[in-house]
């Protein structure tokens, strides 16, 4: 079997047929560095049953809660607080629309000027692929998924197949302040915590609550101690890779993906590197809602390591902990921590516009990247000018090559994203050359 035959079975039994087929491009030619990585790190145990627990969302573990009992709560927003979807007796599950091909219907119920993620979902759940949830919580965060979300109440999806079925709306403050924290918590109370308690009779207790942030705490150790890896000059763990354990960390019922991060994290310290790192460049990836791995697979076959995730669904912020206050109860713990720690463009104020460029500035340093991507969902209204804002403000006033680009919710145009970020990565070789001048 000669390399490029070797590439192509490998590249197939690590990143699945999705992966495989984005990348017979590159099968023709002689292997890059990242390439050569992937045959020769060794490969993580679990990281193909990872992958297929990300092909539905009503997966095997999913599935496995649902029958001994446990209900499921899907959610989309960070400001759906994880935590409280993981009281005893329920799980959360953040909604994805993997393998998405036509989604006419949902384009025909709503706009083909509205995000394609949003369209996605909606189509998904047209065609049942979220029957299993027993609620769909949401929050007045972004108008265009509270519309997709009205369309699960007028269509009346999932009700058919479970009756008790219900949707709860929450209205989550544009500040930050006390004032702020104390709306959300009510929000909270009154369209999170009461609605399950009087549907499922779920523990609401603050006791209960508790014990649901010791359970996200410890998730959230075992994937910030994974995430920490990447900070390395030659990290044993690519980005692509921590993006499938992250996703998975949000599919998944919490108890039950917890022991297999635990092992991940157990094989990740003893997985020997190469003698040389596989990328020519660290990047940060910044932006609205990014949920395929192929994405950041496409990046890295680029030749650039992905080594901080600051994108919905990424774990920076998401996997903190949330520490309870002297004096304070755990209801208003998780509401003050989920609003003071989110990084989204909905805040306006000129600190908290200003304080998400020096956040994306410390990643940065902190993971010594040599630049930022800044990623945008066509038609999203919030990271639309965010991203022109950020890519301007860090590349002229903090001197942080950046580079902006718009992308829909599936892969379509990868072979005009590849060719961007080719370019993008081969100027910050030429900035390297030149002496950090570019």
């Amino acid at each position: 079997m000669d390399e490029n035959q070797l590439h192509i079975v490998k590249n197939y039994a690590i990143f699945g047929s999705k992966g495989f087929w984005l990348n017979q491009m590159a099968d023709r030619r002689p292997a890059t560095n990242c390439e050569r990585w992937k045959q020769t790190m060794k490969d993580l145990k679990h990281l193909i049953y990872f992958e297929n627990l990300l092909q539905e969302a009503n997966n095997e573990l999913v599935q496995q809660a649902k029958a001994e009992g446990e209900h499921a709560l899907g959610y989309t927003c960070y400001f759906v607080p994880e935590t409280l979807l993981n009281l005893p007796g329920c799980f959360s599950s953040r909604l994805r629309a993997p393998n998405t091909g036509s989604i006419d219907v949902g384009t025909y119920y709503m706009s083909s000027k509205i995000c394609s993620y949003t369209r996605s979902i909606l189509e998904r759940g047209i065609e049942g692929g979220y029957d299993y949830l027993d609620a769909l919580l949401s929050s007045e965060t972004c108008q265009m998924m509270h519309r997709g979300h009205e369309h699960f109440e007028i269509l009346g999806l999932v009700k058919e197949k479970n009756p008790q079925f219900f949707m709860s709306m929450m209205d989550v403050p544009f500040s930050d302040e006390d004032f702020a924290v104390d709306h959300y918590e009510e929000q909270l109370r009154v369209h999170v915590l009461e609605p399950l308690h009087e549907t499922y009779g779920i523990d609401i207790s603050d006791k209960a609550i508790r014990a649901a942030i010791r359970d996200h705490n410890e998730i959230s150790r075992v994937m910030t101690e994974i995430g920490d890896l990447r900070k390395a000059a030659n990290p044993v763990i690519t980005g692509y890779e921590f993006h499938v354990l992250q996703l998975v960390s949000q599919v998944c019922p919490h108890k039950r993906i917890l022991p297999y991060l635990k092992q991940t994290l157990t094989e990740l310290k003893r997985r020997k590197p190469d003698a040389q790192p596989w990328f020519r460049v660290r990047l940060v990836v910044t932006g609205s809602e990014i949920d395929d791995p192929a994405f950041t697979k496409l990046i890295e076959d680029c030749g650039a390591m992905v080594v901080a995730d600051r994108y919905c669904y990424g774990s920076l912020p998401g996997r903190e902990q949330i520490e309870i206050l002297d004096g304070e109860t755990p209801l208003r713990a998780v509401a003050r921590h989920y609003l003071r720690t989110s990084q989204c463009p909905r805040f306006m104020e000129r600190a908290r516009s200003d304080g998400r460029r020096t956040y994306v500035r410390d990643l940065c340093r902190e993971y010594s990247a040599d630049g930022v991507l800044y990623e945008q969902m066509k038609f999203c209204e919030f990271w639309s000018y965010e991203r022109v804002l950020g890519v301007h403000i860090l590349q002229e006033e903090l001197g942080i090559p950046t580079v902006g680009i718009e992308k829909e919710y599936t892969l379509a145009g990868a072979g005009q994203l590849r060719t961007r970020i080719q370019a993008f990565v081969e100027s910050l070789e030429i900035k390297h050359i030149q002496g950090g001048k570019l």
